[in-house]
């Protein structure tokens, strides 16, 4: 892998659903995402030297997509996950796992430093190891200004700590976060009861971003560039699950970025390609060319 990548780094896990397991973790279906819009891609995680976690490799290696999956002595990360009657994804999600303790190898810092994206959140930053590492990696990334390095908050059972959001919110310069996350976000921060447009206008002058991409699940999506805001409605669709329509959304709008596409353009392949996820069960499906293209 020669060229400039496009990187997940965090959880790789599998998703224990009502119907049986599938891959999971946010940066593994951002990864294959974007490698569906064909972009070098790359998820970088831990698994255990286990069944799951061979599985694990096996199933990215038949997805054709690229991994940096070191083995570690923990149990590869597990996920228990009860959709209620709108399909909305309900999470336990397992402790001191393999992802909790990606090491930073000469593997995962020598593809570091030909990174040309990366998206990270808070989840896989729970564990010191983890965390150190994502640090580590975004350290020893090129200093381009064109980089992109998108922090996708992930607020899952109270495994964050503010300290650990305002660092990845110093470090990145593209923000997505949902409307619930944000209400969150503003009460652990201290800002004034406004609506949601102006937290977001504090949010993207605050950490000087490039963007800042709010999702409102039913309510449609932002996306705010200084001086500037995108708006686009949620497409009506027969949802089976909502399992990754997320990180499809984050991969369908960075990749249509580093093509060279507008903001108003990249936000509306992001939300056509998160309404065809929620059409199909689990987080992976195979994205139609109409929409790669």
């Amino acid at each position: 892998m020669s060229e400039k990548v496009v990187i997940g780094m965090g959880e790789a896990l599998w998703d224990v659903l009502p119907e049986g397991k599938k891959i999971g973790g946010a940066p593994a279906n951002f990864a294959y995402h974007v490698s569906q819009f064909g972009l070098p891609s790359c998820v970088i995680s831990a698994v255990g030297d286990d069944a799951l976690g061979k599985e694990i490799e096996d199933n990215f290696t038949s997805k054709g997509l690229t991994h940096k999956l070191p083995k570690v002595p923990y149990a590869t990360g597990t996920v228990q996950v009860e959709l209620d009657d709108n399909g909305i994804p309900q999470y336990d999600i397992k402790e001191n796992v393999a992802w909790d303790n990606i090491p930073f190898t000469e593997d995962i810092e020598a593809l570091a430093k030909k990174t040309k994206a990366i998206c990270f959140g808070s989840l896989a930053q729970r564990n010191v190891v983890s965390r150190e590492t994502i640090n580590k990696f975004l350290d020893a990334m090129p200093k381009d200004p064109d980089n992109l390095v998108v922090f996708d908050i992930n607020l899952r059972q109270g495994f964050y700590t503010k300290e650990i959001l305002t660092n990845s919110m110093e470090r990145c310069n593209v923000l997505k976060i949902n409307d619930e996350e944000l209400v969150i976000i503003s009460r652990l921060f201290g800002y004034p009861g406004i609506d949601l447009q102006d937290k977001c206008w504090i949010l993207l002058g605050k950490y000087n971003l490039k963007m800042l991409i709010l999702t409102c699940g039913v309510n449609g999506s932002y996306v705010f560039t200084p001086g500037k805001v995108s708006f686009q409605p949620t497409p009506t669709v027969e949802v089976a699950d909502t399992v990754g329509a997320g990180d499809s959304f984050t991969a369908a709008f960075i990749a249509s970025i580093l093509k060279g596409k507008s903001v108003e353009e990249a936000h509306s392949k992001a939300v056509q390609t998160s309404a065809f996820v929620c059409t199909k069960k689990g987080a992976m499906p195979i994205l139609p060319s109409e929409l790669t293209d």
